[in-house]
């Protein structure tokens, strides 16, 4: 679950019978064996009690060993230790259970035993009868002779014998990638009606493996031949569908790929071209700059990472050695195409402290470690490279007043400073593109600062030299600026500054009242006489007239087709493309949307960094114009436009984007608050962007994963002042608080994910400042750890109605009838949108949430806003870490109701007698039926532990049911109700008119109402 947003359930190694627990087994024997050497395959299954494991067990006989493979391709790869083997009988072990079994002609029969649990396995032997497939009738669209000669020599039995768990994922993002908009999936509709449904549709051309490579490789009736797919990839996908579709829900096509059927494949020795690295992290141009946490370091000898191990919570690293740029702007100083991930020479600049962190050189850039770049948790990325010199963290510039150099910052218990520097001692204002040029503006106390970072070649040999332009304002004292420590070897050319050494640094010092323009270079001490070169170099010119604006750089108009959805049920979702196949590779995770003043435009961030205008929403045709109109920004996960104004959330800053010349791009991209404190933590996200009606703007903060806070902020809802001057925390004690919602009353709703102290997925109802929301791993919790001392949720939200829930939005739209005015909450973790139903008693919100039916996205679902035109809910979303819908990287999808009858309760109320529901329509006198309903409850325990259990269940029995306000209402009476965590209401009615009324809600009750105050 996210960590975007929200961390799933993390199964032990003892927990093998959960559905999510993915692993493989390898089981490697070595033992003294006949002289024979043959292969045998079993189809093998796993009971697990509540699933079933289902896979291939390949047994080979050597004289030296036998090796015994389990290959589920849901699951990873262990191997088995203290394995012994005695005639047909084999033992084993692993960290977390022990492993028998006996061979007995075709069959086997086995044991996986854990601490607490065994599971039975067993299998049966692959048959070795020839199976021969009669392909000639197929009308490919391709003959054998149009085909390129490599693929007349395919070792096809060899790369299905080869598959395995990476090749199945392979697959499913070949799937997802290039397959999913015409076919689909079982949830969602493909765009094009007529597309083999893999999961229930026959197959006219074969549904065999290789049958199904041949539709692929030569075409057949609409399906074209998919030349760009290696062999290896092909048959990636192949697997894909035979493993998650056919297998499991169209057995009648599934073809068993036994040894008997790979001895009639056409005999082959060459696996084809080598498929390429997929790498979309790095692949993507990001721009000439793109911010982010770095650690400086040298690929050769810099020090080894390290993360503190388990238990939880972990403790706290010595990282006060470690160079880290919290705020870091990475520029690419070499020339070329690509950005700064296909650059060889970069610089960065910690505008939490106006320092130049330092300069590298190398192929790579960073690692990509990092969970929004690559996936990695608990990590990261990390310079690549030579580090050619490098500043402590620390000011770069000292005190105005005082010329001190010494850290004022606030100071974590682990001894690191975090956040930015005084505003009186220096304010980073933001970063201006022009050309290729990245210009930064700051100020130290009160003269302005502009600054260009370069590097230059110098002679025959190339060196690098790192190169700071800078254009210094007056200033009413004398400033000093470190630039490298005394072993880099400096020069300066220019006007207004003075070069010296202090305290084993090289010092810039610009006198009081003085301006200066001046260019430095700095080197690893590689070159010789430095300052005649410098002498020689050409001036510096002035960098004020790069601030107006220059040329486009992302002048290109991408379009992508809408796909509407149909309109069967009460809602159509149209899907939205974007434009995955654009100039910079960029992977379309789009985490925040909102409307322009004229709302057939909308902005859309992505988490990559990029910014998106959008236009054709309400024009009433079939497809979108996207133009990109800014990139580099450190993970945006809310935008905000007032007044025309756009308005970025990211980690280190709200961006306050200014284009300059009208053409439609940003030319400066002004840093409106940075007063965010930001540490290395991957886990520590900045969560979606609102205004109240002041123009005061509000974000959440998350804590740390698995650890205690830091910094003041961590796990906390954060207000901006109008003017962008100041922050100060409204509520505490979050976890991972994916967005946030502004109530009408000026209260807020703010989610939360299931963790440590948290037993499960939170919906917090805020409406005063000050209270704390039960992390207690939060920044300065109280000492109860009791409930008595939190907020509680006014909905827990169990994981099987949302696996990680993110933000949520009122229903601001006539189009949506009888839900105009209503709470939607967006699910992350399930890629769909609840129904929340919500009441005050006593003083305390509480309600309950209930999917709205059809309502399936190929990813999860970050926001959503209504279009004051059309009045339809525009949604974009993403997939990443703690979501099951994987299917595309990003989405954009609209939402419409079609006035077909709602099924899902409008109204709840939990009473001193039982539970009444307010539906739609009318409904039929079978709902007075007890036995139409089904009530369930039990209790959570809040600890230190991961989530919770479920504790006490009970069934509550449903003694009468009565039909109020003339059949819209029912009133179920029940016994034994009282207030509980968690409440779940199944129901199978119809309506007046026929239609089934049918579904499932899960509430919370913290007190019962008193029902002649309704």
């Amino acid at each position: 679950m996210l960590h975007l947003f929200h961390s799933s359930h993390v199964l032990t190694r003892r927990d093998p019978c959960r559905s999510t627990f993915r692993i493989a087994l390898l089981l490697v024997i070595v033992t003294s064996c006949s002289s024979r050497t043959n292969e045998t395959n079993w189809d093998f299954e796993i009971d697990f009690g509540d699933n079933t494991r289902t896979g291939v067990m390949q047994v080979k006989r050597s004289p030296a060993m036998t090796s015994v493979t389990l290959n589920s391709y849901d699951w990873a790869t262990m191997e088995l230790t203290e394995v012994k083997v005695q005639d047909n009988e084999i033992s084993g072990a692993y960290d977390w259970f022990t492993f028998t079994g006996a061979f007995q002609d075709d069959q086997f029969s086995g044991t996986l035993k854990t601490k607490d649990e065994q599971y039975r396995m067993t299998a049966r032997r692959q048959s070795d009868e020839p199976k021969v497939i009669d392909r000639s009738e197929v009308p490919y669209l391709l003959s054998t002779a149009d085909l390129p000669p490599e693929e007349l020599d395919i070792d096809h039995a060899g790369i299905i014998k080869s598959w395995d768990r990476k090749a199945f994922v392979r697959g499913q993002r070949i799937y997802n990638a290039n397959c999913i908009n015409c076919h689909g999936t079982p949830e969602v509709d493909g765009s094009i009606p007529q597309s083999r449904k893999f999961w229930a549709n026959p197959f006219k051309a074969g549904s065999d493996p290789y049958s199904m490579y041949l539709t692929l490789t030569r075409g057949y009736g609409a399906m074209p031949p998919q030349l760009t797919l290696t062999p290896q990839e092909k048959y990636d996908v192949v697997l894909y569908l035979q493993e998650a579709f056919l297998k499991k829900m169209n057995d009648e096509a599934y073809v068993n790929a036994t040894p008997g059927y790979l001895r009639g494949l056409p005999q082959g020795s060459e696996k084809g071209p080598a498929t390429q690295a997929y790498h979309p992290w790095s692949d993507m141009d990001y721009g000439n700059f793109f911010i982010n946490t770095y650690e400086l370091v040298d690929s050769a000898s810099g020090p080894e990472r390290y993360h503190s191990p388990r238990p939880v919570p972990y403790e706290d690293e010595n990282y006060l050695a470690n160079n880290f740029a919290y705020k870091g702007i990475a520029v690419r100083l070499d020339e070329g195409e690509g950005g700064v991930s296909k650059g060889n020479t970069w610089m960065i600049f910690d505008h939490d402290l106006m320092r130049v962190a330092g300069g590298w050189t190398g192929e790579g850039f960073i690692d990509w470690n990092a969970i929004l770049l690559n996936d990695k948790h608990e990590t990261y990325p990390r310079t690549v490279g030579k580090l050619h010199f490098e500043t402590p963290v620390g000011p770069g510039w000292a005190n105005p007043q005082t010329g001190s150099f010494e850290d004022p910052r606030f100071r974590a218990r682990d001894g690191r400073a975090f956040g930015p520097l005084p505003k009186e001692w220096a304010d980073y204002k933001g970063l201006y593109h022009s050309e290729d040029r990245i210009i930064i503006s700051y100020t130290v106390g009160d003269a302005e600062v502009l600054e260009e970072l370069g590097r230059e070649l110098i002679g025959q040999a190339h060196h690098t030299a790192f190169t700071r332009t800078l254009e210094v304002g007056p200033s009413s004292q004398p400033l000093k600026m470190r630039i490298a420590p005394s072993s880099s070897e400096v020069a300066m050319i220019g006007e207004g500054a003075v070069l010296s050494e202090e305290n084993g640094f090289h010092v810039m010092t610009v006198n009081a009242r003085a301006s200066a323009l001046v260019r430095i270079y700095i080197t690893d001490g590689e070159v010789d006489r430095l300052d005649e070169w410098a002498a020689s170099a050409q001036a510096p010119g002035a960098l004020k007239r790069f601030t107006n604006g220059g040329p486009a750089h992302y002048p290109e108009v991408l379009t992508s087709e809408i796909i509407r959805g149909t309109e069967e049920g009460p809602f159509a979702i149209d899907k939205l493309l974007p434009p995955f196949d654009n100039p910079w590779n960029s992977r379309m995770k789009l985490s925040g949307i909102d409307f322009m003043a004229d709302p057939n435009r909308a902005v859309a961030c992505s988490t990559d960094g990029d910014i998106w205008l959008i236009t054709g929403l309400t024009s009433g045709k079939n497809t979108l114009q996207w133009r990109k109109i800014g990139a580099g920004l450190f993970q945006p996960l809310g935008i905000k436009v007032l007044d025309e104004k756009i308005f970025i959330a990211c980690r280190d800053q709200i961006v306050l984007l200014r284009d300059y010349n009208n053409d439609m791009e940003t030319d400066f991209y002004e840093s409106f608050n940075h007063d965010h404190q930001v540490s290395d933590h991957f886990h520590e996200f900045a969560m979606g962007l609102q205004a109240d009606r002041e123009g005061n703007l509000y974000y959440a903060k998350s804590g740390r994963h698995a650890r205690e806070a830091l910094i003041p902020q961590h796990g906390t809802l954060l207000k901006v002042s109008r003017d962008g001057s100041n922050t100060e925390v409204v509520a505490t004690g979050f976890r991972a608080a994916n967005g946030v919602c502004i109530n009408p009353d000026g209260g807020f709703i703010v989610t939360d994910q299931q963790g440590y102290w948290n037993p499960m997925n939170r919906i917090n109802w805020i409406d005063t400042k000050g209270k704390f929301y039960g992390n207690m791993w939060g920044y300065d919790p109280p000492q109860d750890t009791s409930r008595a001392a939190m907020e509680p949720p006014m909905v827990w939200v169990d994981m099987e109605f949302d696996r990680s829930p993110s933000e949520l939005a009122w229903v601001d739209s006539e189009q949506w009838g009888p839900m105009d005015g209503g709470l939607l909450s967006f699910s992350y973790g399930f890629g769909k949108i609840q129904w929340v139903l919500h009441e005050e008693v006593n003083g305390q919100k509480q309600g309950g949430v209930i999917d709205l039916p059809g309502i399936k996205f190929l990813t999860g679902v970050m926001r959503g806003r209504f279009n004051p035109q059309d009045g339809h809910l525009y949604a974009c979303g993403m997939s990443a870490w703690g979501t099951t819908q994987m299917m595309r990287g990003g989405g954009l999808y609209r939402v419409r109701y079609t006035g077909e009858p709602i099924t899902v309760p409008l109204h709840l109320n939990a009473l001193e007698t039982g539970i009444e529901m307010e539906f739609a329509s009318a409904l039929s006198d079978a709902a007075l039926e007890t036995d139409r309903y089904e009530v369930n409850t039990w209790e959570l325990k809040r600890s230190s532990k991961y989530g919770s259990d479920r504790y006490n269940k009970k069934e509550l029995e449903v003694t009468r049911v009565r039909l109020l306000s003339k059949g819209k209402r029912v009133k179920l009476y029940i016994a034994g109700i009282k207030p509980v965590d968690v409440m779940t209401i199944s129901y199978d009615l119809e309506d007046q008119d026929g239609n089934p009324v049918k579904g499932k809600l899960q509430n919370t009750i913290h007190h019962l109402g008193n029902e002649l105050n309704l």
